[in-house]
């Protein structure tokens, strides 16, 4: 039976591959859409699975830092210190840019560190080591060591390159120190910083004490008592690390009894990213790779039924000569179980070298790629169906026709 499902693609070896290799172009783009989904999983919870914290500390009733804008007053994290059961509460501060660098558009989210960002997957350079002006950035920014790039009104040099380190949005991340991340967030023109300062001292004076206005100038040219152009940085969130003593739950009720603030553990905040940012791109990467497994199945049907029709003579004579329709049934099977697994085998060989080239991480998963060669095998069975129904239907005497 094999043999004879072989002499019949040799003998239409062009179309053959030729189908196999436009099928392997479309599982190859399956394939991708799949992995993308998962880099984006992988993307969206990076930073909240190696931060290492067990609870997130953002402003109220809001699901930031990522989902949302979340603002909180610097001191909140000394404030969160003092709680009983807290080992560590660090600082929390991500933010975009985008400047135009070597002529070509590039965005960036910046993340603000605590620490020398040892624990990040430094694969050149070393980590930072000054408390200003040096960042790490992601291979994926094309930023080469001893880059200079100016964030905010400071240069900072490039000190370590990391590896698949991006943001949700799939831009590369670059860590700076947690001050200088502060700077570059809220960095604001010396005449926008005038001019608040006039605003607010004009509602100063807008103010009657008693029955005697108040003359604001003079605080104008006093460095000790001129008021504050601007309000004081904020950060995005707090991150605690847990007393081993003490569990989540417990330090969980005492932040909920601090009314600016709101909590989440890091599996409430990964649910929330999932939830939301993933949910809506998971819902377009499968409406997509349905469209494509569709039109695959419609292609193998179209040319396996050609193929068919192309040998309805070969058929009917095998008919005449007493042949059973297992064989026939299960020569144009194995045609079509050849071309899907090889288009599968083919996807899988070469999209290895083009998944690295695509814009946004592609992650393959063995799960997901087990369920699509069932799907494969199941679109050849039908695609082969066909066939099969058109040669069931050849009378053996066409032959003598």
């Amino acid at each position: 039976m094999m043999n004879l499902a072989l002499k019949d693609i040799k003998h239409n070896s062009g179309r053959f591959f030729l189908t196999t290799a436009g099928i392997s172009l479309l599982l190859m783009v399956v394939m991708g859409m799949g992995g993308i989904y998962r880099g984006l999983i992988q993307e969206a919870t990076l930073i909240i699975d190696r931060s290492g914290a067990d609870i997130w500390v953002v402003q109220r009733d809001t699901k930031g830092p990522f989902a949302e804008v979340s603002k909180l007053p610097r001191k909140m994290e000394d404030r969160l210190k003092s709680l009983a059961g807290v080992e560590s509460a660090e600082a929390f501060v991500s933010h975009s840019v985008q400047r135009d660098f070597n002529k070509r558009v590039l965005r960036l989210t910046i993340q603000g560190v605590s620490d020398d960002g040892a624990w990040l997957p430094i694969i050149q350079g070393r980590a930072l080591q000054n408390g200003h002006y040096e960042m790490l950035a992601d291979k994926s920014a094309q930023l080469p060591l001893g880059t200079v790039l100016k964030l905010g009104k400071d240069n900072f040099t490039v000190t370590g390159i990391t590896e698949r380190m991006n943001s949700p949005a799939g831009d590369a991340m670059v860590f700076v120190s947690l001050n200088d991340a502060l700077s570059i967030q809220f960095d604001t023109p010396a005449e926008a910083v005038r001019n608040e300062r006039n605003a607010r001292l004009r509602r100063f004076d807008s103010l009657a004490y008693g029955s005697t206005a108040v003359d604001h100038s003079e605080t104008l040219v006093s460095e000790n008592i001129r008021p504050a152009a601007l309000p004081e940085q904020q950060i995005s969130a707090v991150l605690l690390k847990i007393n081993p003593a003490y569990s989540v739950s417990e330090i969980m009720a005492k932040l909920r009894t601090i009314p600016d603030i709101t909590a989440y553990t890091a599996q409430e905040q990964r649910q929330i990213m999932l939830s939301g940012f993933v949910a809506r791109s998971r819902k377009q990467l499968l409406l997509f790779r349905t469209i494509l497994i569709i039109v695959s199945t419609v292609v193998m049907t179209l040319i396996l039924y050609t193929l068919t029709l192309d040998k309805l003579h070969s058929i009917a004579m095998l008919k005449l000569i007493g042949a059973r329709n297992g064989v026939i049934i299960s020569m144009i099977l194995q045609q079509s179980l050849a071309i899907g697994i090889l288009a599968f085998g083919i996807a899988r060989f070469f999209g290895q070298w083009v998944y690295p080239h695509f814009p946004r991480r592609v992650v393959l998963v063995g799960g997901d790629l087990w369920i699509l060669f069932g799907i494969v095998v199941c679109i050849s069975i039908l695609a082969g169906g066909a066939g099969i129904i058109k040669a069931m239907r050849t009378d053996a005497g066409e032959v003598l026709s």
